[in-house]
């Protein structure tokens, strides 16, 4: 089976109003993680991107946020972003829309706890798995920024090696890149080994860090 870095033009267009790149007159990559906060990941990730004074956007799974909640602020107070990749991350498909959105609210009000009082999140909304079904699309662009990606990285596979997941990084990322690792235990020892290296290629290439404001 052929593996997919980017989504298919025809999807691209399926789902309209999606955010998938940003280009900018300045080289820029988004740089994004799903899935966590977990404590055997999540600390090590922010202490790279603290050594390369990078700032990221993290798609939050509430149980997650529920189970290690100072994690969680410690991702916000630390200048990074924070978006909702639902409650207990969802298959769409699978899961009526009733269903879907409430465990989305769900995670929204965790997500709104963890900033400090009289500021505002954006409300980014990464779907697990990249897919919703179009009426979820349509409900949920009402309430939330929906953001999927430009090249994900595959760094939770584990028939990959780091210098694969590397290679995929070199060969597709261009600017306005939205760019997908995870902070979870299956990717881990791809995505702690790829990220410093990434960073430096990127940097190397004249490349910014933005966030998805």
């Amino acid at each position: 089976m052929k593996i997919v870095y980017q989504f298919p033009i025809f999807l691209q267009r399926l789902y309209r109003g999606v955010v998938w790149r940003l280009p900018q007159q300045r080289k820029t990559i988004y740089l994004t993680f799903d899935d966590g906060p977990v404590p055997e990941v999540t600390p090590q990730v922010l202490q790279i991107l603290r050594h390369y004074n990078v700032k990221a956007t993290f798609f939050q799974v509430g149980d997650n946020i529920r189970k290690y909640p100072e994690l969680a602020a410690q991702v916000v107070k630390e200048g990074h972003q924070i978006g909702n990749h639902t409650y207990n991350h969802l298959r769409a498909f699978l899961t009526s829309d009733a269903d879907y959105l409430q465990n989305i609210a769900q995670t929204d009000l965790l997500l709104d706890r963890l900033h400090p009082q009289g500021t505002e999140r954006p409300h980014l909304l990464r779907p697990p798995y990249g897919r919703m079904r179009l009426s979820q699309k349509r409900k949920l662009q009402a309430t939330h920024t929906l953001v999927l990606w430009d090249l994900i990285t595959h760094d939770y596979d584990a028939s990959r090696s780091p210098e694969q997941v590397l290679q995929v990084v070199k060969h597709y990322s261009r600017n306005g890149s939205i760019v997908v690792f995870h902070d979870s235990l299956k990717a881990a020892k791809n995505m702690l080994t790829v990220l410093p290296q990434a960073i430096e290629f990127w940097l190397s290439e004249g490349y910014r860090f933005e966030l998805l404001n």
